[in-house]
């Protein structure tokens, strides 16, 4: 079992959730938001390559080039078994990557946008904030019963903001935090 070693303190999440939000340009946050719409309706049954794209593009303006070259039929099948509420993260992932342009990284971005009450996505500064480097399927189920532990205990769901849940807002903050670390330590430019 991985060990996760939370960085910055439990109390330092909540801050850290707003201020991501804060500091995000006007892209970043469309895109986000597209992205948490285009999850909703993927969850409603519009499996379409359009709904799909604003997911991949908020996460990976470079992955969308292999992913339209994936079959509508293909891609229909995959959100078919992400969007099932019965689906298990060790069924959902694998029928994710699949699909042309979908790793691990951005099938996780999937599902958080799909569930973002289920799914965090699995992205390398979150990891840096619990010690982490990126793994396998296995290790993204113990990532996400890690972030949901932390939802539970030390997050609340920020209202107005897409994919409004406690555990979206952990993942903002353990992104941030490992944002904020950079930041600091980066050299200055002389």
């Amino acid at each position: 079992m991985t060990n996760f070693a939370l960085q910055p303190a439990e109390s330092e999440l909540q801050h850290l959730a707003d201020q991501y939000w804060q500091q995000a340009c006007d892209k970043e946050r469309q895109l986000e938001s597209a992205a948490f719409e285009a999850g909703a309706a993927i969850r409603h049954g519009e499996y379409t390559l359009d709904n799909l794209e604003a997911i991949v593009r908020w996460r990976s303006e470079c992955a969308v080039v292999y992913l339209i070259g994936n079959s509508n039929e293909s891609i229909r099948r995959a959100l078919i078994v992400a969007a099932s509420p019965n689906a298990s993260t060790s069924d959902a992932v694998p029928a994710l990557m699949k699909l042309r342009g979908i790793d691990l990284t951005i099938a996780s971005a999937i599902l958080a946008a799909i569930y973002p009450e289920r799914y965090a996505v699995l992205d390398f500064r979150a990891l840096e904030a619990l010690g982490q480097a990126r793994q396998d399927v296995r290790f993204y189920e113990e990532y996400l019963a890690c972030c949901r532990s932390l939802a539970v205990h030390f997050a609340e769901p920020q209202t107005g903001l897409p994919g409004s849940t406690p555990l979206q807002a952990v993942e903002r903050a353990l992104t941030q935090w490992s944002a904020s670390r950079q930041e600091a330590t980066a050299p200055v430019a002389a």
